[in-house]
């Protein structure tokens, strides 16, 4: 037996096929998490106790189980109550979700961040709240939120691995099925594994731009 990349390589087509299907959902998912996250954030931020309680409950049920635990009830659990969704469309609404739970957390602490008396100054020269969001909060939370958001970004590119197990024709799924075909396991998880570290490389030096930009911003 010997270490053969070739076996693998020579299927690259494939390879590439699966790496886009990753990377759409990774993408998709979490721009609607992002926006998901922060609709929760600001309703809970503004919407009074009654309506933070009530978005509390799912936040901490998502933050509170396992990923893969919660495609598996999306995916196999919602035929049972008439909810019947193909594999990709599972995996995105299952990562949006997920990944939903903790942008929300991560722009309530941001809004937590701001003084309230910057709030206030902004409603005593007549802002509206969109206003008062839009150019307060937002700008001076920016930077703060910037690095955990980041992580997440990251973790949920990770957390698309498991959608293969509901069948969805990722990456994984695809480089898997391929070391199996040419009984070349090591090869083939090798290979994800670089994918996987090259892809989240690149969204760290995005992040990092982008961060050096917005310090850039609030300087001037």
């Amino acid at each position: 037996m010997s270490f053969d990349f070739a076996v693998i390589l020579a299927k690259g087509p494939q390879i590439l096929a699966g790496l886009g299907v990753t990377i759409l959902l990774w993408i998709a998912g979490t721009a609607l998490a992002v926006v998901i996250g922060f609709l929760i954030a600001t309703a809970r931020r503004f919407g009074g106790p009654m309506i933070n309680l009530l978005l509390s409950i799912p936040v901490e049920i998502l933050r509170g189980t396992p990923f893969l635990v919660q495609i598996f009830l999306l995916y196999f659990g919602g035929p049972y109550i008439g909810l019947r969704l193909d594999p990709v469309t599972a995996g995105l609404l299952g990562l949006s979700l997920y990944g939903a739970a903790y942008y929300s957390e991560i722009f309530r602490a941001g809004y937590q961040s701001v003084p309230v008396g910057h709030v206030e100054a902004a409603e005593c020269v007549g802002f509206s709240r969109v206003q008062t969001i839009l150019y307060v909060l937002l700008p001076e939370m920016a930077l703060l939120v910037l690095p955990p958001s980041l992580n997440m970004t990251v973790i949920l590119l990770k957390e698309t691995a498991l959608l293969s197990l509901i069948t969805v024709p990722e990456m994984t799924m695809t480089v898997s099925a391929i070391g199996s075909q040419q009984y070349a396991f090591v090869e083939s998880i090798v290979v994800l594994a670089l994918v996987y570290w090259a892809l989240v490389e690149l969204a760290n030096l995005l992040g990092r731009i982008t961060e050096r930009k917005l310090s850039k911003l609030s300087i001037t």
